[in-house]
């Protein structure tokens, strides 16, 4: 760290402030015991978080026969599900840069399975006397620089383009002052679809679903290796799984396998939770339940929380090498929660005052195309969901619906969506992808901070950001 400036007032640290606070919700319920001794079951889900626990209650509601086992290596909720912002919004907003990657046709399939999936986890927050903070709001795109506000045309004009300007709106600064006060918000692009919540809780609200409905799960239970065949066998600390279809729903610790490392990248995010100021926030003007981003490509995203507080997160931390997903960078970078911190004090600077609860990062695997996939690994009965890039709730609802039509062999309208069946571009291999990837992030970094200043940015800062486009990637091209 070059200077105590640049060391945030709150250091990162686990676990995340909505884990701690759905664990007191909770009563600090005992956890599920760890597997003992050898279990035989049809499906074996590895993974205890959103996509992992969504999966085990489809396949229990789809097939109720079915017997399924889940293995969690620490508490469900405690990895990258209970750590992200629980903004909850598909994929409209990205249409864009789908049409880019995947063409029109399948970039309107995958925003109105983003549709499908928004009214999926409505059903489910709202239901049981479930109390997951579940606030319906907007997602808003805002330009916090001048350099940003020519990003917000091309949201419209894609739309109207595809014959969906409905799900999109041009917000003048009048019009997001209106919603929000800030000195540097100077317009946007509103999608009416989106929605917070409480993503701890929500994941330990799933986790009782999957209980209730059949499923055994156990957690402090990692596996230690599987052996692929007819049936597959996993192994874990105290015990061993044998079962027909396994499901890894283990988020960025899947880029170790060689199959996957070839399209994604595990890059990191910060976050950090100011203490409770609903009086700040009243001075403000946020009265709604919108869920907020810039328009930086590492974009800050934020939102407000049902007790008065503002998150906000920075999409700006490291890049492990060769996919490392236990890389201390990825938690502990005190320079990338010092990004979150300023970013939340440049865009509401009345919060200096109010102080942080609590910062925290965690890995982000980002894939080649920048859209998760969802597949089965050839000749197997192997089935696995990566690359969710850090888009949060929705995505991971499509991932439990793609990944139980995959394990029951349904040809239906989730397992042909292009999370399923489309190629993947590949990544540069190692020292180069690391290398490339950090010298583009430190150009991008430069770049963003500089036209927020409003001063000229650097020349190599401006090649570097340029390098992705140069080679023709779909990933960190700005």
């Amino acid at each position: 760290m070059s200077s105590t400036e640049s060391l945030p007032s709150v250091m990162p640290g686990d676990p995340s402030w909505w884990f701690e606070e759905a664990l007191r919700h909770e009563g600090h319920r005992s956890a599920s015991p760890p597997l003992v001794g050898e279990l035989r079951v049809d499906v074996v889900i590895v993974g205890g978080g959103f996509t992992g626990l969504w999966t085990a209650v489809q396949l229990k509601a789809r097939a109720p026969h079915l017997s399924v086992a889940l293995l969690e290596a620490s508490l469900c909720g405690s990895g990258a599900s209970g750590k992200n912002g629980g903004k909850v919004s598909g994929y409209w907003s990205a249409l864009p840069s789908l049409v880019k990657s995947i063409g029109a046709d399948a970039a309107l399939a995958v925003a109105r399975a983003g549709t499908r999936a928004q009214d999926g986890i409505r059903a489910f927050a709202k239901t049981g006397g479930r109390d997951l903070w579940w606030r319906e709001g907007p997602s808003i795109k805002i330009s916090a620089a001048p350099a940003q506000d020519k990003k917000i045309a091309a949201y419209v004009s894609e739309a109207r383009r595809l014959g969906v300007s409905d799900s999109v709106q041009a917000l003048s600064a009048q019009e997001i002052a209106g919603r929000v006060r800030s000195p540097v918000f100077r317009g946007g692009v509103m999608f009416t679809e989106g929605a917070t919540v409480h993503p701890a809780r929500l994941a330990r609200a799933l986790r009782t679903a999957a209980i209730e409905a059949g499923v055994q799960v156990f957690e402090h239970t990692p596996m230690v290796q599987l052996e692929r065949g007819s049936p597959n066998r996993l192994t874990t600390p105290q015990g061993q799984v044998i079962a027909k279809e396994v499901v890894l729903a283990t988020n960025a610790q899947l880029a170790s396998d060689p199959q996957i490392r070839a399209h994604v990248s595990v890059f990191s995010s910060y976050v950090v939770m100011s203490n409770p100021a609903p009086e700040k926030l009243q001075e403000l003007g946020w009265l709604g339940d919108e869920g907020l981003s810039d328009l930086r490509m590492f974009i800050h995203y934020f939102r407000k929380t049902a007790d008065g507080r503002i998150l906000m997160g920075s999409g700006s931390g490291p890049i492990s090498y060769a996919g490392n997903a236990n890389a201390v960078s990825l938690t502990q970078d005190a320079g990338s929660a010092a990004r979150a911190e300023r970013g939340l004090y440049r865009l509401f600077p009345s919060f200096q005052s109010v102080g942080l609860a609590k910062a925290w990062g965690g890995a982000i695997e980002v894939s080649s195309d920048r859209l998760p996939f969802f597949k089965t690994f050839p000749n197997t009965r192997v089935h696995y969901a990566c690359g969710f890039s850090g888009h949060g709730v929705n995505p991971t609802y499509i991932a439990g619906q793609c990944l139980a039509s995959l394990v029951l062999n349904q040809k239906d309208e989730w397992s042909s969506l292009p999370f399923c069946t489309r190629s993947l571009p590949n990544l540069p291999p190692d020292p180069f992808r690391t290398v490339g990837g950090r010298l583009v992030r430190w150009g991008i970094i430069n770049c963003e901070e500089a036209e927020e200043q409003q001063r000229q940015i650097p020349l190599i800062a401006r090649a570097a950001a340029k390098l992705p486009e140069l080679l023709g990637m779909k990933i960190g091209t700005r």
